[in-house]
């Protein structure tokens, strides 16, 4: 029986504070987003120091200018996108970004690091005209050691150009400097970059033995003695272990301090109890000359065929989700925020396991689910050495793999959140030899860098072709739907793969019931991961006309597939979802009696990524004492549905009617309630309203305090109400917000997959009553004001403080 055993100290980075060495710290990490140079076109010369820039565009990152309007359009959508709909009819191409800094004196004899955190993609980096490094792949961070670059005193200059050409994805990319940019100062002996790795070889009752790998060079041109101090702090900030290591480095020379530090009754960490500690490292070569913090959280776990899942000895199910990298209105920018609050949505709608489809997310996301709570399936490609599309990865596969798994698993390795390594989604050719072989080398490779966590990779055709040599490469396997319209795939798997320990790494929501009632019924089936979790841009429409994805698909520029949509609204599959996995949960769905869009024509049989067309409105004005069809979601026994104080009858729901049950109902104007009974005699209700015109704007926004950093986010939902406070479904009124105060409007979104309004300008119109506003802090403290303006409604406003 295949078992993997996992006794795991997990670690992120979180930056050095100048108060623990004085006001000259030995290690600046200095965030670079801000005024750079943008320009969307791609002349000679750009690079050179002599460059005029003074007519670009001025902008600070995180950036994607795939979401911006194209030149001349209030829209960045394009019929004629060469992506069409994989990327959303959105428009890439070449674009070029420059930034002038000052090299101050106090950098003299240091080392410079530059680290873009992520480009898409094919990116060339110049220094002062000099060419310093490309970075092919646009979902990895890449360090250029700059200092041999730099002229001290002197006004410096950084150009970077960034190719997105051709049909390179599957799905919306974005296009920029899109993650942060940081300037790092470092003394000539210091940590090397994600050179700290912490591991816990025994975690018992009461004990957790912690090992800690401190990778530290010597770039100073003698020879050093080197002190390296390791302690680990609790969340009271009290230091609970504690290390000395000596060792003399020579020029040039990477050592490796390995140390041992036991706690005593260490705080585990899980979704329900996401404790973290901190390692703090100090480098001592007669004085400080490096230290860093580190986050990282203690749990054990382990997985089998018997068992399952078991976290810190608990037995467990993987509630999850896929995502894709892109953060709705703002396109890919990776901002902070934006990433801490697709965490927030995940676990606040159910989700415990997140797989980051299909490759490794923002250092922000990850840190997120450390502290938030969310287990996390770490990808690397979507493709190997077979092409998807013609312009995609496998172009740069064969000399450039080795560099995506290492930094992944490098930069990842020390989240607690991250519980496997998946080396690929779907990959083209899966029974060939040379497939099996390449999936063996791979796992083997990642295994080198980190043979704590199991490598899986999700798998797709999974009777239409041989799989077993792939299967057999993979420590717990990724089976893409397995469940397909009441065809349970499990057993055969089985039967072909003793002793299988898998997932549904993607699963349809039209097959929701069944693929978690698969997952409780099967040990060895230890989750289900939607896809998808959050809709997203790109593979436009897939979740109501389906494939074949055609050009004539436009204006369709989103997939329309999430539980959660782009602005951050719960789908009708994320309600019905509600009902089978929590308690006390009904909710009113409606069929309308006019489809949402038009029908989708000639769609294959086997694309089932779309949902049953389901609206939360009862407005039908004409359609008086005319049936129309609604479904009951519920967690309860029984259901009853009320329509104006008339009960139309109590219908069985519950697990043996998989959590549903439906009704005929004929028009009439006023309110529906649904009441849920339990078997216990608790009831649980859910009521829906006809509403009458739009008399008034509400606006909500997520937090009433954000950071004057220039970096910080604020989301802001616009709803459009009548006289009585209802949500009008139907309104699509022009809205129009401007804002006082030191921020910004950074995107306005509606969720309608067919709009083809701006992003970014000020303006959007509501789709079934709503809207969402994104505002971007500005450096200066004080409040911000929202208004949100509509013809003949009055002014409405929001303030929110800014420190």
């Amino acid at each position: 029986m295949k078992k993997i055993f996992l006794n795991l100290l997990l670690c992120n980075i979180v930056f050095l504070s100048c108060t623990d060495v004085g006001v000259n710290p030995p290690r600046e990490e200095i965030l670079f987003d801000r005024d750079w140079k943008f320009v969307r076109n791609d002349i000679p010369g750009y690079e050179e120091v002599t460059f005029d820039d003074s007519s670009w565009r001025t902008l600070d990152l995180p950036h994607d200018y795939s979401i911006e309007d194209i030149a001349g359009t209030e829209s960045p959508f394009s019929p004629d996108a060469v992506g069409y709909t994989h990327v959303g009819f959105t428009v890439g191409g070449t674009a070029w970004y420059r930034k002038s800094f000052d090299a101050p004196a106090s950098w003299k004899d240091k080392r410079l690091q530059l680290l873009f955190e992520g480009v898409y993609m094919n990116s060339d980096v110049w220094i002062n005209g000099r060419h310093a490094g490309n970075h092919i792949y646009g979902y990895t961070p890449f360090l250029l050691d700059i200092t041999d670059y730099i002229e001290i005193g002197k006004k410096n200059v950084i150009a970077v150009q960034v190719k997105n050409e051709g049909v390179n994805s599957r799905w919306y990319t974005g296009s920029g400097i899109y993650r942060h940019v940081w300037l790092k100062v470092l003394d000539n002996v210091h940590i090397a970059e994600n050179g700290i790795s912490v591991s816990t070889p025994e975690v018992v009752a009461g004990h957790a033995l912690v090992s800690i790998a401190s990778n530290v060079i010597n770039e100073s041109d003698k020879e050093q003695p080197v002190r390296l101090i390791t302690e680990i702090i609790d969340a009271d900030s009290i230091v609970v272990g504690r290390s000395e290591s000596e060792q003399s480095l020579k020029s040039g020379q990477l050592y490796t301090f390995t140390q041992q530090i036991s706690i005593q009754n260490p705080s585990l960490w899980s979704p329900d109890s996401p404790s973290l500690y901190n390692v703090k490292t100090t480098v001592i070569a007669k004085s400080v000359k490096d230290m860093k913090n580190t986050a990282f959280g203690v749990r054990t776990y382990k997985i089998d065929v018997v068992n399952g899942f078991v976290l810190n000895g608990i037995p467990m199910k993987l509630k999850g989700g896929n995502v894709h990298h892109d953060n709705g209105p703002l396109g890919s920018k990776a901002f902070n925020r934006a990433e801490e609050r697709r965490v927030e949505l995940l676990k606040k709608n159910g989700f415990n396991a997140v797989r980051c489809a299909h490759n490794p997310p923002s250092v922000a996301f990850l840190n997120a689910c450390d502290r938030i709570g969310l287990l996390v399936i770490d990808e690397a490609l979507d493709m190997w050495q077979k092409p998807k599309n013609p312009q995609d990865y496998h172009l740069y596969f064969e000399k450039d793999w080795q560099n995506v798994y290492r930094t992944m698993v490098e930069r990842d390795r020390n989240h607690p959140s991250i519980i496997m390594w998946s080396i690929g989604n779907e990959v083209q050719a899966m029974e060939s030899p040379e497939t099996v072989e390449i999936a063996g080398q791979l796992g083997a490779f990642v295994h080198s860098i980190d043979s704590t966590r199991p490598v899986t990779a999700g798998v797709h055709g999974l009777t239409t072709s041989e799989r077993r040599g792939f299967f057999a490469t993979l420590d717990v396997s990724g089976v893409n739907y397995a469940i397909i319209d009441k065809e349970d795939k499990h057993p055969y798997l089985v039967e072909r793969n003793p002793n299988m320990i898998m997932y549904g790494s993607e699963s349809y929501a039209l097959d929701a019931f069944d693929a978690w009632a698969a997952v409780e019924k099967y040990p060895y089936l230890i989750g289900d991961f939607i896809w998808t979790a959050i809709d997203y841009l790109g593979e436009a429409s897939i979740g109501w006309l389906g494939y074949p994805n055609k050009k004539e698909h436009y204006p369709w520029n989103l997939a329309f597939t999430g539980d959660i949509d782009i602005c951050g609204w719960k789908r009708p599959q994320s309600y019905y979802r509600d009902a089978f996995w929590n308690k006390d949960n009904i909710t009113i769905a409606v069929h309308p009696p006019v489809p949402s869009f038009e029908l989708p024509r000639n769609r294959e049989v086997w694309s089932r990524w779309h949902f049953d067309d389901i609206v939360f409105d009862w407005n039908w004005n004409g359609m008086e004492r005319k049936p129309i069809a609604i479904d009951i979601y519920s967690s309860t026994n029984e259901v009853e549905l009320f329509l104006n104080g008339r009960s139309l009858g109590r219908k069985p729901a519950g697990r043996e009617n998989k959590n549903m049950a439906s009704y005929l109902v004929p028009y009439e104007k006023g309110e529906l309630k649904a009441i849920g009974y339990n078997a216990n005699g608790t009831t649980v209700e859910n009521v829906l309203h006809s509403s009458d015109d739009v008399d008034r704007i509400k606006v909500t926004s997520d937090r009433s305090l954000i950071k004057a950093d220039g970096q910080d986010l604020c989301y802001v939902d616009i709803e459009l109400l009548d006289q009585n406070g209802i949500l009008n479904p139907k309104a699509e009124n022009r809205l129009d917000f401007l804002v006082s105060g030191d921020a910004s409007i950074v995107a306005v979104g509606n969720a309608n997959p067919v709009s083809l309004e701006s992003y970014t300008l000020p303006t959007r119109k509501a789709w079934r009553g709503k809207c969402l506003v994104i505002i971007r802090s500005g450096q200066n403290k004080g409040d911000v004001i929202l208004t949100v303006k509509s013809p003949g409604l009055k002014d409405a406003s929001v303030r929110i403080g800014v420190e």
